[in-house]
Parts: C-alpha cells; structure tokens; sequence
C-alpha cells in the first residue's frame, strides 16, 4: 500500500469532521431505501435506484477525490468507478426501470437483510469492539460498509436484476477487503461474504424475464398475474369435441 496504517486513519479522522452530520443522512437515506425496498410498490425501485446513485456519488467525490487522493494517487481511479457505479444504477434503476424489489424469504433474500444489517449495526459495533473509536472509525458513507448495504439491497431485488449493478461494489468488496489484513480494520471482512453472495445471486438467478418465462417471485402489488397459454391435448384439436 502507498500509505501507512496511521496515514489512512488520518484521513478517516478529517473526512469524518469535515462531513458530519452527513453519516446520519446517509444512516437516514439508507433506511428509507430499506423501507421502500420491503414495501415493494411500483416506482419504489427507482427511488432505490436513486439513493443508491446519490451514495455511490458521493463516496467518489466527498471522500476518494477530496480526501483519499492525498494518500493514495490510484483513489482518482476508484472516484471514477464509483461515479460509473451511480450512472448504472441511475441508467439501469431509472431510466430502464430494471431495478424492482419484492422480498423473498429464501437464501438470498435472508442474506440480503443480514448484510444491511451488518452494514448499519454489525459494522460500528464491530469496530467499537476493535478499539475504534470516532473520528478515526469507518462511518457510512464511506467505501466499505456502504458497498456491504449497496450488495444486500441489491440482493432484495426482484429479477431480473441487471449484472452490470454489480459490477463495482463486487469489484470493491475485492479491493476493500485488503483493508481487513493490511490495515486491521477487520469489519472489512464482511465485504467478502457480499461479493460471495453476489457472486451466487448472478449465477442462480434469471438474467431476463424472456428467458425465464415468466417472473421468478412475487409480482409487485396490484400487478396481475400473467394469463398461461390453454393447454391443448396432444393428437386433439382445439375446439373438438
């Protein structure tokens, strides 16, 4: 790493004085897309989408660009991947309309509520319990437990859920894990088991609705259930007798 483990909690210690209070907007934010993402109501993903966008943007500007680049030159290069992160979620959430929610009690879906809950609780409380203390301390907003919230709401999705949202915060739980070994910020190593459980959403679910045939889950509230084709016997034409 370019930096020293006393360097990078400086720069944790700056951003978070010159931010605060926007870790309790973006603690706010977050629960809403929770919420929105539970009630499951047409139009609900694009404000999801949105959200998501808002955070992915500012993660790239208020703290790789304006802090983290003082240390690390290659942030400038993490800043543009997150703001390709917010444009896929505003392409694919927004302006498709291809981001839908609607939890399901299954595997993935019971994941995706442990890894938000581990990104807003499981994580401070963690690193409390490792001796970090505020404003040395991880808060979200930042990289490492947003990208963990970002790939559980994500795993709330109904699919087809687009790959291409993946792409990044995957990308950056790889990256960000290091943190856990070279920096001992060892709530990091939550980012390993969303980049696992994305990896298994991508590969298990339909990647289009077409493909699949129909949708797989619960459709969202006053949606009609698709009409199946009538069923003709085989060696019998429809309308015999």
């Amino acid at each position: 790493m370019p930096f020293t483990v006393q360097q990078f909690f400086e720069v944790i210690a700056r951003y978070n004085q010159s931010v605060w209070p926007a870790p309790l907007v973006l603690n706010a934010l977050a629960l809403i897309a929770m919420a929105l993402a539970w009630r499951a109501r047409d139009g609900d993903g694009r404000w999801v989408a949105g959200i998501l966008a808002a955070m992915w943007t500012w993660m790239a500007i208020a703290y790789h660009v304006a802090f983290f680049t003082d240390i690390n030159p290659a942030a400038w290069v993490f800043a543009a991947a997150f703001l390709l992160g917010a444009m896929s979620f505003l392409w694919q959430g927004i302006a498709k309309s291809r981001l839908q929610f609607a939890f399901r009690r299954d595997a993935l879906g019971l994941t995706g509520l442990g890894l938000i809950a581990y990104a807003l609780v499981g994580y401070p409380w963690l690193g409390f319990m490792l001796g970090h203390r505020f404003p040395e301390t991880p808060t979200f907003g930042l990289p490492c437990p947003t990208t963990i919230f970002t790939i559980g709401i994500l795993l709330l999705g109904r699919p087809p859920v687009p790959r291409s949202v993946f792409a990044v915060p995957v990308a950056w739980a790889l990256v960000g894990s290091t943190a856990a070994f070279g920096l001992g910020v060892y709530e990091d190593l939550g980012l390993l088991l969303a980049a696992a459980a994305a990896g298994v959403a991508v590969v298990r679910r339909p990647g289009s609705p077409k493909a699949a045939g129909e949708w797989h889950g619960p459709l969202p509230r006053g949606t009609a259930a698709p009409e199946r084709p009538e069923q003709v016997p085989t060696g019998r034409i429809r309308g015999e007798p």
